[in-house]
């Protein structure tokens, strides 16, 4: 598929970029599911993705190195995940300006915090990913290490462990001082509440995003001016 010419696109017709994080175990994938089958059930042209796409062959590898299968160097396994965002790209852009809305379950914030978090240098980590589109908006689903620990199947991938996440948390907020306008762009949830509660705030700021991104451009400039 090639990409669209950004020339010839109403910009009536773009989708938005509406992206999840936070530490495991905080609901990212529930409620990005919630939202997209809201999305979808009202009318919209909607697709979920997840990041590491795991069906992809770089993304193989790294399924394999995150069910303890494969041991990678930690330089090398970042670079992968990037890798992986990165071959992913031209089809994000080629949605998002058709008119397609992306919900997409943890993206390269993921990808620096864990690595940040294993000991690798913030500014070395951000500098892969630097150009990559950047969403619209993120829902960080803010939950402590405590919390998670509680969860059901804490502990069953490489990164579940307290002490690992209670770093990655931290990084999660130092990434979010990284971007341009951080506070319109994070919106900072609470992941104890309700997945009721939770999914009525996710959708009510999600369709106020949509008709806002109609009259914006596509943003690929993600840490450009910070990395």
């Amino acid at each position: 598929m090639s990409l669209i010419n950004r020339d010839t696109i109403n910009i009536n017709n773009r989708g938005a970029f509406i992206l999840f994080e936070g530490c495991d175990k905080a609901g990212k994938s529930t409620q990005a599911k919630k939202l997209f089958e809201y999305l979808k059930n009202n009318g919209h042209s909607v697709e979920l993705w997840k990041f590491p796409d795991r069906k992809t062959t770089i993304g193989q590898i790294i399924n394999g190195y995150l069910a303890n299968d494969k041991e990678l160097d930690d330089k090398a396994i970042h670079l992968l995940f990037s890798a992986n965002r990165w071959e992913c790209m031209k089809d994000m852009k080629n949605l998002l300006l058709s008119g397609t809305t992306l919900i997409v379950d943890r993206y390269a914030y993921s990808g620096v915090s864990y690595s940040v978090a294993k000991g690798l240098d913030l500014d070395w980590c951000c500098l892969p990913d630097r150009g990559l589109l950047s969403p619209d908006i993120v829902f960080f689903m803010d939950l402590t290490a405590e919390a998670a620990e509680k969860r059901g199947g804490f502990g069953e991938e490489r990164y579940e462990k307290k002490s690992l996440q209670e770093k990655v948390r931290k990084i999660f907020y130092m990434l979010k001082e990284k971007d341009n306008d951080s506070d319109s762009l994070w919106k900072i949830l609470n992941a104890n509440q309700s997945v009721e509660m939770l999914h009525k705030r996710i959708v009510e700021s999600s369709l106020k995003l949509i008709e806002k991104c109609h009259q914006l451009p596509l943003k690929d400039d993600l840490w450009k001016a910070t990395c």
